[in-house]
C-alpha cells in the first residue's frame, strides 16, 4: 500500500506560501487512520491491564502516553506504542511481588535506562538478539497468557505461575461458571470468524466488535457475571510511584528486565513496520529515547510499561497513515474516551477480556516460526527458550535462550568439516577434505579421521580453510610426516582464504572470502612433484602429460559440478559478444582479466596479437569473418601485454641481433609487427604517453602495436564497414603482468582503468 511523505503532499504551485503546520498536509490520511487504531487499541489495552493484575485504567493511561509521547519523540514515523502483551507476564509478577505503586517506579526506572541507551547510541546493538529467541519468548508469553486467562474465562482466579495454572486447570474445568465460559467463548468465536465476513463488515475492528457485542449480550442474559470494576475517573486513577521497601537487588533486576524486553520488542516491531511501507526508515536510537520518555511519563502517572506494538502499528499502516500524527491522534482519542466515557468500561465482563486475551496469546504462537526454526536448525533453541519462559520466568528464559543460541553459533562456526574418502579405483589416492575453521577445537575429529586412512596409501588432502591456527597446522604436519614414513605420498591442496603457511609464525585470523579464479597448475602441484617423484622422469620433475592429467583430476573433483550449470545452455550453440585478439603468451588469460566465463569470448591468439591485411593470413581472415558475419559480435578487443617475446624479437631484429634460432617462419611472421616499430620511432602518441608514465621501451612498443592493430581493423574489408557504421566497436588493452593491472590503449594515448593506479 503506497504511503507518501508529508513533503509529497505540498502543492506544486510555486506561489502558494508554505503552511505553518506541516502535519496539516497529511491530516486527511492520518485522521481516519488514527480512529481505526484507537478502536483497536481500546479493548486491547483494557485486556492487557486486566491480565497484568494492574488497575484497568493503567492500560488506558499507557495507551494515551504511548500514542502521544512516543508519537511525538520516537524515531519510527508509523509505529504505534502502548501496553503490550509481551510484558504481561513480567508486570503480573512485579505487581504480585512489589505491589502496583512500586511497579510504577520500576516502569520509570526502565524508562530512564531506555533513555540512556538511546542517548548512548546503542540502539542497533539492542538488535543483536537471535530472532528465534525473541519468537520463542513471545510464544512462551502466549502460552502463559492462555493458561492464565483460561481460569478467568471459566469463572475462576488465575494463579501466579504457569505451572500452578496448568496444575489447577482440571479443577477449574470441573467448577466452571457456565455464563462466564459462554461469554468468553463467544468472543473467541467472533474473532476467529471475523476474517471470513464481508469486507464492509470487517471495516469495524474485530476486537472492538467482539467486546461490544458480547458485552451487550451479557447485560441482557447474564447481568450477574463478574465485570471490570474501578472507582473514580481516569484522573483519580493517576497513582504516583513509590520506592520499594527493601529488596533493592530484585527491583534493580526488574528495571533491567523491563527495559531490555521493552527495548527489544519496540525495535524489532519498528524494523517490521519499516518493511510494510516505503516512507522514512526508523531512527533506532531516537526510538529508544521516545520509548524511554513514554515509560517515564507512564510510570509517573500510574500507567503500564509502554512498547511498540506490532498489531496496532500494522493496523496504522493498513489504514493509510502517512505520518506520526496518526499515532499521536490515537493517543488523544484514548485520553478523551477515558475521561468522558469511563463508566461504559465497567459494563465489560472479565470473561470477555479473557476471551480477547486468549486469541491474542494464541496469535503469539506462530506455527511458521516453529517451521522456520526447524528448517534453519534452531529448533532446540526455540523449544528450550519457550520451555524456560513458561516454567521458569521470562528473564531466565531469555538469558538461557541467548546463551544456547550463542553456543550453537560457536559450534557451527568453530566446527570444521573433516572427511576421508576412499578411492573408487585401486590406483587412485585417498582424499581427505577439510573445510571451515581449522582450530584446536577440531583436533579430536582431525585425529580420528586421519588415523582412519590406511598406512602406505597415497593421500590428497584438500584444505579449504577460512581460519587456521598453529595447533591445527602442527597436528597436520605431524600426521603427514608419520604417513610419509610408511612410503606413501601426501599432497596438500589449498583452496581456502587462509594459507597453510600463514599459521606457522603469525597470529591466526579469519580472512575475508574472495572470488578468485583457478590458480596456475605449477603453484598447487609443487607439493605433488615432491611427494610423487615416482610419477615424474629421472630428474624428479613432473612430466607435462602427468601434470595435465593431475589438473584434469582436480577439475573433476572441485570444479566440474560448478561449471556444468554454466555451460548447459551452451551445449548446442554459442553467442559471444566479443572477439578477443590476444598473444599466445601463457601468462595472459583473457577470461581472467575480463571476469568472463564460458561462451562470453571468441578468442583469437597469435604471436604478437596482430591483425593481418586481407589475404595475408587465412586463419585471421576466417576468424574475423566468422566473428562479424557469423556470430555478429558487438566488439573486438586487441590485447597486448608487458615483456612480450614477439616485441622483444622485433627490437632485436631492428638492432641487428636477429632471431635465427627461432626459424624463418617466425621471422616472416614478425613482418606483421614491424609497422609498429616504425610507428614507435616516428613518435606515436601512445609511445609518448607510455614513456611519460614510466613504461620501458619494450612495453611502449607493445602498446603502440595494439594501436596499430586497431588501425588495421579499420582498414580490413570485413571489420572496416562494420566499425564505420557503428555496428561494431574496437578496443585496445595492455596487460601489465608485474602489477596484474589492465591499461586502456587508444589512438591518442593510454588510460589507467584501475583508479588506484592512476597518477594523481
Amino acid at each position: 500500500m503506497p504511503h507518501s511523505s508529508a513533503s509529497a503532499a505540498v502543492p506544486n504551485d510555486a506561489h502558494s506560501p508554505p503552511r505553518k503546520f506541516p502535519f496539516l498536509n497529511t491530516l486527511g490520511a492520518d485522521l481516519p487512520a488514527s480512529l481505526v487504531v484507537f478502536l483497536v487499541a481500546l479493548p486491547l489495552s483494557l485486556g492487557i491491564a486486566a491480565a497484568s493484575g494492574a488497575p484497568v485504567m493503567a492500560g488506558l493511561i499507557a495507551a494515551a502516553v504511548g500514542g502521544i509521547v512516543v508519537g511525538s519523540l520516537g524515531g519510527s514515523p508509523l509505529q504505534v506504542s502502548g501496553p503490550a502483551a509481551g510484558l504481561t507476564v513480567v508486570v503480573a509478577g512485579l505487581v504480585e511481588e512489589f505491589g502496583w505503586q512500586v511497579t510504577c517506579a520500576i516502569t520509570v526506572g526502565a524508562g530512564v535506562v531506555q533513555l540512556l541507551l538511546g542517548i548512548s547510541r546503542v540502539g542497533r546493538a539492542a538488535l543483536a538478539v537471535s530472532p528465534v529467541v525473541v519468537k520463542a519468548m513471545l510464544a512462551g508469553i502466549g502460552i502463559t497468557i492462555i493458561l492464565q486467562q483460561l481460569h478467568v474465562l471459566l469463572g475462576g482466579r488465575a494463579a501466579g505461575s504457569a505451572v500452578e495454572n496448568l496444575a489447577a486447570l482440571p479443577a477449574a474445568i470441573t467448577n466452571v461458571e457456565l455464563h462466564s465460559a459462554l461469554l468468553g467463548l463467544a468472543v473467541v468465536a467472533i474473532l476467529l470468524a471475523w476474517k471470513f465476513l464481508p469486507p464492509a463488515v470487517r471495516k469495524v475492528p474485530g476486537p472492538l466488535a467482539a467486546v461490544v457485542l458480547v458485552t451487550a449480550l451479557s447485560v441482557a442474559v447474564a447481568p450477574a457475571v463478574e465485570r471490570i470494576s474501578f472507582s473514580g475517573s481516569l484522573f483519580d486513577a493517576v497513582a504516583l510511584p513509590s520506592l520499594p521497601d527493601g529488596n533493592w537487588r530484585a527491583a534493580a533486576m526488574a528495571v533491567l528486565t523491563v527495559a531490555l524486553i521493552a527495548s527489544i520488542e519496540s525495535l524489532l516491531s519498528a524494523v517490521a513496520v519499516d518493511k510494510m511501507h516505503s516512507g522514512a526508515r526508523t531512527q533506532l536510537n531516537r526510538e529508544l529515547v521516545g520509548q524511554g520518555s513514554a515509560n517515564m511519563v507512564s510510570g509517573m502517572l500510574g500507567g503500564l510499561p509502554v512498547t511498540g506494538v506490532i498489531v496496532r502499528s500494522a493496523t496504522n499502516v493498513e489504514a493509510g497513515a502517512a505520518s506520526r500524527a496518526s499515532a499521536i491522534l490515537h493517543g488523544v482519542w484514548v485520553l478523551v474516551f477515558s475521561a468522558l466515557f469511563a463508566g461504559l468500561i465497567q459494563l465489560i465482563p472479565l470473561a470477555v477480556l479473557a476471551g480477547l486475551l486468549l486469541v491474542i496469546g494464541a496469535k503469539l504462537i506462530k506455527v511458521a516460526d516453529i517451521r522456520t526454526s526447524r528448517r534453519t536448525g534452531d529448533l532446540l533453541v526455540y523449544v528450550v527458550t519457550l520451555g524456560c519462559v513458561v516454567f521458569l520466568n521470562l528473564l531466565e528464559g531469555v538469558i538461557i535462550g541467548l546463551v544456547l543460541a550463542a553456543l550453537c553459533v560457536l559450534w557451527r562456526v568453530l566446527r570444521a568439516q573433516i572427511h576421508a574418502h576412499q578411492p573408487s579405483a585401486a590406483h587412485h589416492p585417498w582424499r581427505v577434505t577439510i573445510a571451515g575453521s581449522c582450530s584446536f577445537f577440531a583436533l579430536p575429529r582431525l585425529n580420528r579421521v586421519l588415523h582412519s586412512v590406511p598406512a602406505g596409501v597415497d593421500v590428497v588432502l584438500e584444505l579449504n580453510a577460512d581460519y587456521l591456527d598453529h595447533a591445527f597446522r602442527e597436528a597436520l604436519l605431524a600426521w603427514r610426516s608419520q604417513h610419509r614414513s610408511s612410503g606413501a605420498s601426501v599432497t596438500i591442496e589449498e583452496h581456502g582464504t587462509t594459507a597453510f603457511s600463514d599459521a606457522e609464525n603469525t597470529t591466526p585470523q579469519r580472512q575475508d572470502p574472495r572470488e578468485f579464479p583457478l590458480p596456475p597448475r605449477n603453484s598447487w602441484q609443487a607439493a605433488a612433484v615432491q611427494d610423487a617423484g615416482h610419477a615424474g622422469d629421472d630428474d624428479g620433475r613432473q612430466l607435462p602429460l602427468r601434470s595435465i592429467l593431475l589438473g584434469i583430476d582436480k577439475y573433476h573433483r572441485r570444479y566440474a559440478d560448478k561449471v556444468r550449470p554454466l555451460v548447459q545452455d551452451l551445449a548446442d550453440s554459442q553467442n559471444p559478444d566479443t572477439l578477443f585478439v590476444a598473444c599466445v603468451d601463457s601468462r595472459v588469460n583473457p577470461n581472467l582479466i575480463t571476469s568472463s566465463g564460458p561462451g562470453d569470448l571468441l578468442t583469437l591468439r597469435n604471436i604478437g596479437n596482430v591483425v593481418c591485411k586481407d589475404g595475408h593470413d587465412a586463419s585471421i581472415d576466417s576468424t574475423l569473418s566468422f566473428a562479424v558475419k557469423g556470430l555478429s559480435v558487438d566488439s573486438i578487443v586487441v590485447c597486448g601485454h608487458s615483456n612480450c617475446g614477439a616485441m622483444k624479437a622485433v627490437l632485436a631484429d631492428a638492432e641487428g641481433a636477429g632471431n635465427a634460432a627461432l626459424g624463418a617462419g617466425f621471422n616472416t611472421w614478425l613482418e606483421h609487427s614491424r609497422p609498429s616499430y616504425r610507428a614507435l620511432l616516428a613518435g606515436h602518441p601512445v609511445a609518448l604517453a607510455a614513456e611519460a608514465a614510466g613504461y620501458s621501451r619494450l612495453d611502449q612498443l607493445s602498446m603502440v602495436n595494439v594501436a596499430v592493430q586497431l588501425r588495421k581493423l579499420e582498414e580490413h574489408p570485413v571489420t572496416g564497414p562494420a566499425l564505420a557504421s557503428g555496428r561494431l566497436q574496437a578496443t585496445g588493452l595492455f596487460y601489465d603482468i608485474r602489477t596484474a593491472r589492465v591499461v586502456l590503449v587508444t589512438p591518442e594515448g593510454i588510460e589507467q582503468l584501475d583508479p588506484s593506479m592512476a597518477v594523481g
